[in-house]
């Protein structure tokens, strides 16, 4: 694969900033642990089909101590035991955000409120904040056709 625009931020540096503004107010520990930040990153990732992305967050999230076997069950986490119930509370609502338009009602009430039962609302804010980032870079990721792994080999690729 090759991409439709090399390096794409260097062409709107403004907007690029922007977006790595709003990926750094989501990147609080101490509110959604890490874990559950870089998972959550992963799983939309997939769902949206950005391998870059998919590339780039299952490293950070190897990187910040997470296991092989459980990164390799995101895809399968509701038929997989490796996860809390607050991660499964999260991947459900990240797949929820994602796929806003599979459904009449976007982000169903039980999935929404597991969530709230596990999050206090400072933390759940956050999630749903990190699922909309981590979309938005999906988006511009995929459409101008970024390849995986290129964020690791030149300096300038950019980092969703």
């Amino acid at each position: 694969m090759e991409p439709r625009i090399t390096r794409p931020y260097r062409h709107v540096p403004d907007g690029y900033r922007a977006l790595l503004a709003l990926e750094a107010s989501t990147r609080d520990d101490a509110v959604l642990p890490r874990a559950v930040q870089e998972l959550v990153r992963l799983r939309a990732s997939q769902v949206n089909g950005c391998g870059f992305c998919v590339d780039m967050h299952s490293h950070d999230a190897l990187e910040a101590g997470e296991s092989i076997e459980r990164l390799l069950a995101v895809s399968a986490w509701r038929e997989a035991p490796w996860f809390t119930r607050s991660e499964r509370a999260a991947l459900a609502l990240t797949e929820e955000l994602t796929r806003l338009a599979d459904r009449t009602d976007a982000v169903p009430d039980p999935v929404w409120d597991e969530a709230a039962a596990v999050f206090d609302e400072k933390a759940l804010m956050q999630l749903v904040l990190t699922v909309a980032t981590i979309n938005a870079w999906n988006r511009v990721s995929v459409a101008t056709r970024q390849v995986a792994g290129s964020h690791r080999r030149t300096a300038t690729a950019g980092r969703p």
